[in-house]
């Protein structure tokens, strides 16, 4: 689990993220990445009842979790990220999906 410091709480915080900062797709996910000019980075999780039922919805969220998790916890610059899961997100792709998407928002930040 993230501790409080490192999550999005308030529905303020989501839209921002999710209108300011880059968007990356990928099939099972979407990323969303604003930079931020102080510590801590800090990540909020969208997994709608589209992806499955709630034993699969909390799966989905353990998996995310634990992913952001260790790219905020060894990231150099520190960002607010939202992950949005896709229905598809249950199929066992998530992992290489949000590597792919990860890397993606951080270079388009790097670039902006």
């Amino acid at each position: 689990m993230l501790p409080a410091a490192a999550r999005l709480r308030t529905a303020d915080d989501f839209r921002t993220v999710t209108r300011r900062g880059v968007r990356v797709a990928r099939g099972t996910l979407v990323v969303h990445a604003l930079a931020k000019p102080d510590p801590p980075s800090r990540a909020g999780f969208v997994v709608s009842k589209a992806v499955g039922n709630a034993v699969t919805r909390n799966r989905v969220k353990r998996q995310l979790r634990h992913l952001v998790g260790a790219e905020l916890h060894a990231g150099v610059r520190p960002v607010d990220v939202v992950v949005r899961a896709l229905p598809p997100a249950a199929s066992g792709r998530l992992p290489d999906d949000f590597a792919s998407a990860w890397s993606t928002a951080l270079g388009r930040l790097a670039a902006a």
